[in-house]
């Protein structure tokens, strides 16, 4: 794990392997920017000429490596891009110090200890600077030879920081506590799913619940099928790894309000009998996102001492084919009573969050807000980067929407639109798990709608599209598991201790 250090050093005088620096575009000319101007002095105030002569331009995402001159102690500078400089006096845009601070972090794996010398005018800069460090840093070598693979950047410190000072002290503590969730949801999305079961999962659970005071509750095949828990057992009962759901509970004693998380945790989902087709199934394991989320921001909440109570529902099942399996065409009951057609058993994501969504609302939560890798047209509408938020308050919807914009992570509010319930009706149940085929992802959400307890504010955040990221890594977005939204999630629990939400 990356360690975090706060320095009084100067970025002269700082022992390390590497020291990291910004530049950016004024106009058509590339500038050093503020925290660089040790090593330009260094440089006799060309090193705008000398990475320029190297190609740099200056544009975000950029990194360029070059030996340190005579009065620099890091033998190596990396010039990490940071886009248009801002108005004099202006910070850079969290996100963009978030994103060159993760370019810097995977620039330098292998590396021992990296001195961090962005422009920092505030706490919230070095929050940013610290965040985006810890996740450019992260790296998934648990399977693989520990002789061969290249161990993450080990060491960051920040110049600049103020180490005394007590809000960048609290405001690098938060983001070492949040950037080490989002790793921890990475590590499980990451996980293979031959090891990553149902049972597993909940033993992770249970095994943090114990690490941070947490309560678990697990309720097994047994426990489940006696309350009657139909929409996961039905999604379950194809695998020889059997379906859990568990309960995660922070509590404050100061707390006024109390906030109800429920994550979908398929583990492996071949899409059961409605089996998905080759290219659609081998990133798969990542169909758990949702539950990682909710798992590593209710540890957040509890590693931070937020003064909100905040309950994390995961209901994990495996979705597999087998003559167990349910069929298209069954009917299943639902923990709320209400039966279901499943008329495609790939749509299975909405049968277990349902179930949770009953459980969660009858501890009558302030606000319920469930995350899923529900619906391929949510990625079709909003592409690879961007996840919905549907509720059943406008408010709501518009307070997370800004929240995931303030945290840096990239959303979009969509509607619910009534006129779409209707192609769920079902001659058979109360409701089938289908409907129209456009807009699908609006109509998973009018789904999970109806298991919703009356008078419960709720949001539905699709996190399909940047849940798992298949490309080239960018930024502090690895290839693989990235902890969408648990920043968002994080933040609202924050905010709904304030009171301002």
């Amino acid at each position: 794990m990356t360690a975090l250090t706060l320095s009084t050093a100067g970025a002269a005088t700082l022992r390390a392997d590497v020291l990291v620096v910004g530049v950016a575009k004024s106009g058509k000319t590339l500038v050093a920017a503020p925290g660089a101007e040790a090593v330009d002095k260094a440089f006799d105030g060309r090193l705008a000429a000398v990475l320029e002569t190297l190609g740099a331009s200056g544009a975000e995402g950029e990194a360029t490596k070059l030996p340190s001159p005579a009065g620099l102690k890091a033998p190596v500078v990396l010039a990490v891009g940071l886009g248009a400089a801002p108005e004099d006096g202006e910070s850079f845009d969290a996100e963009t110090l978030r994103r060159a601070a993760g370019t810097a972090a995977r620039t330098l794996t292998g590396s021992k200890k990296a001195a961090f010398a962005l422009p920092i005018l505030t706490a919230e800069d070095a929050a940013a600077i610290a965040e985006g460090a810890l996740l450019g840093a992260y790296a998934y070598t648990a399977y693989q030879d520990a002789a061969g693979a290249k161990k993450p950047l080990a060491e960051v410190a920040l110049l600049g920081a103020k180490p005394r000072d007590k809000a960048f002290k609290a405001a690098a503590e938060r983001a070492q506590a949040v950037a080490e969730e989002i790793n921890r949801a990475r590590d499980l999305i990451n996980q293979p799913p031959n090891d990553l079961t149902p049972a597993a999962f909940a033993a992770a659970a249970q095994a943090a619940g114990k690490e941070h005071g947490l309560k678990v509750q697990i309720l097994d095949e047994k426990a489940l099928a006696k309350g009657g828990y139909g929409g996961i057992l039905g999604v379950g009962v194809g695998s020889v790894n059997p379906p859990r759901l568990v309960r995660i509970a922070y509590t404050h004693p100061k707390a006024e309000k109390t906030l109800a998380l429920v994550g979908k945790g398929i583990t492996y989902d071949s899409g059961g009998i409605s089996l998905k087709p080759a290219g659609h199934n081998e990133t798969m394991k990542c169909d758990m996102s949702g539950a990682a989320a909710v798992f590593s921001s209710v540890v957040a909440a509890a590693r931070l001492g937020l003064e909100v109570n905040v309950t994390g529902w995961l209901a994990l099942a495996e979705n597999m084919p087998s003559g167990s399996a349910t069929r298209p065409g069954d009917v299943l009951r639902m923990y709320s009573g209400k039966t279901v057609e499943v008329l495609n058993t790939d749509a299975e994501g909405r049968l277990v969050l349902a179930d949770a969504l009953t459980r969660a609302s009858e501890e009558h939560p302030d606000a319920i807000v469930d995350v899923a890798t529900l619906t391929g047209a949510m990625v079709l509408a909003l592409g690879n980067r961007t996840f919905g938020i549907m509720a059943n308050d406008d408010d709501y919807r518009t307070a997370i929407h800004e929240i995931a914009d303030e945290v840096g992570e990239q959303s979009w509010p969509m509607p619910l639109p009534a006129d779409l319930r209707k192609g769920m009706d079902s001659p058979t149940a109360d409701i089938a798990n289908m409907g129209e085929r456009m807009g699908g992802g609006l109509v998973a959400g009018l789904f999970l709608q109806e298991f919703v307890g009356e008078g419960i504010t709720w949001a539905h955040l699709d996190i399909a599209g940047p849940a798992f990221h298949e490309g080239a890594p960018y930024g502090y977005t690895p290839k693989g598991g990235t902890g969408s939204s648990v920043r968002t999630l994080v933040k609202l629990a924050e905010l709904t201790a304030a009171g301002e939400v």
